[in-house]
């Protein structure tokens, strides 16, 4: 894997994900209590032995920054690991931002050109699976493949969102579409029994679906990039092109939990679906292929008569007399008494407030962080350092989709109550 280079494609504005997206970049965006996305990723890389690693950004990178700046340190004397940020850039060759996933990639390639490797592998920053890479690589190697793109067999239903790829009974990719409907969807099936799966599995899931994780041969990326400039995007372009060109394309079926998680209603429910007992479709305690993250070297979480079913809490919170039930906290969250919350997701905080501090600003008027005395919390994300006054509802009381309520400090999307970084809700508020 010393001869591999990962490219983690950091995403564009991220407007689906907005406004967790306002201050920081896709990968950024905190995950499950103490985790940000940019570390699945990245952690798959280190577990397959890849320690070669660009992440592309673009919009609102300063927090990725930091984190993976703290977080991942390779290298040594005696390895030449690393996880390095590139964010765009313009230049008087290439004036332009990124335009997309194939651009980005292109506007670099100067750098990537300059790594003796054989192999680059093409991943999103923004997905929640645990896959062992390696095994995709030496796929790759062992079929002779220009290009393996990693698929996902999925229903009819899901299968519209995604680009789709018919394959032999080999696994070589005969077509490749975006997002077909209708006839052109149902010519796409194929016999996913022959990939490994139950004959009733196949027939539930007859679609092979694109989840935007490649190799690419050193030579087929280039000459793909170089010969055709006007291509910006992988899926739509690149893929098609590499096959009507004649390439050798494999398929490596990837049959286990992946969700990409791309909107507020798929972070939400990916997020909430972590408590679930005994067994949650994706679990962080794996040992032998763990998640890594920041050691913030916090204090153990102190529950204070507090009542806590089917839920996460970071280390480093303060629980009183409360009410939790499904819910995901993250570190340095702080519940007062007699709160009640459900069906929610709390990110926590950067920094703790003390005693002293926060009767300072209740006597000035203020809002201490997290969640004040005698509130309801029900199906909503708390964004990190969010300020929730006493007797507040947050219940979405009128049933409302979708709602742009900022000058309020919250965004209503999918019918989730999104309260924004650093918002402060006043006492006794009902949303």
């Amino acid at each position: 894997m010393k001869r591999v280079l990962a490219i983690i494609l950091g995403g564009g504005k991220g407007s689906r994900l907005y406004p967790l997206t306002k201050m920081r970049a896709k990968p950024a965006v905190p995950l499950a209590g103490k985790y940000r996305l940019i570390d699945i990723p990245i952690s798959n890389c280190i577990n397959s032995n890849i320690t070669k690693m660009y992440v592309l950004t673009q919009f609102n990178s300063a927090s990725l920054n930091r984190h993976l700046a703290q977080t991942y340190n390779l290298s040594s004397p005696f390895a030449q690991g690393f996880v390095e940020v590139l964010a765009a850039q313009q230049t008087p060759e290439s004036p332009s931002w990124f335009e997309g996933t194939a651009d980005a990639v292109r506007k670099y390639q100067w750098l990537f050109q300059e790594w003796d490797v054989d192999e680059y592998l093409i991943l999103s920053g923004d997905q929640l699976y645990r896959m062992d890479y390696s095994l995709f690589v030496n796929h790759h190697r062992e079929s002779g493949a220009d290009l393996t793109v990693a698929a996902l067999p999925v229903d009819e239903e899901q299968a519209e969102g995604f680009g789709l790829m018919r394959t032999d009974n080999d696994g070589n990719i005969k077509e490749f579409k975006e997002k077909p409907s209708g006839n052109s969807l149902k010519a796409m099936a194929v016999d996913t029994s022959r990939f490994g799966l139950s004959k009733e599995s196949s027939k539930e899931r007859p679609y092979l679906a694109s989840m935007g994780i490649y190799v690419f041969s050193r030579e087929t990326l280039f000459d793909l990039l170089n010969q055709h400039p006007s291509h910006k995007d992988f899926g739509k372009e690149v893929i098609p092109e590499s096959l009507q060109r004649g390439d050798k394309l494999k398929s490596y079926v990837f049959d286990d939990y992946w969700e990409d998680i791309g909107t507020i209603g798929a972070f939400y429910e990916s997020n909430l679906a972590l408590t679930k007992q005994p067994k949650p479709p994706f679990s962080f305690y794996d040992e032998k292929f763990p998640i890594y993250t920041r050691a913030r070297y916090l204090p153990p979480s102190k529950l204070v008569d507090a009542q806590i079913t089917d839920s996460i809490v970071g280390e480093g919170s303060i629980l009183k007399s409360c009410s939790i039930h499904h819910c995901v906290l993250g570190v340095r969250s702080r519940i007062e008494s007699d709160v009640v919350l459900k069906d929610s997701l709390v990110m926590g905080s950067d920094f703790f407030e003390s005693a002293e501090e926060r009767i300072a600003l209740r006597n000035g008027g203020g809002i201490p962080l997290g969640v004040g005395q005698g509130s309801t919390v029900t199906r909503a994300i708390l964004d990190k350092n969010a300020r929730v006054g006493n007797d507040v509802k947050i219940i979405n009381k009128d049933n409302i989709e979708e709602a742009d309520r900022s000058d309020q400090g919250f965004y209503i999307r999918n019918g989730i109550v999104v309260v924004v970084k650093n918002a402060s809700i006043a006492d006794g508020t009902i949303i």
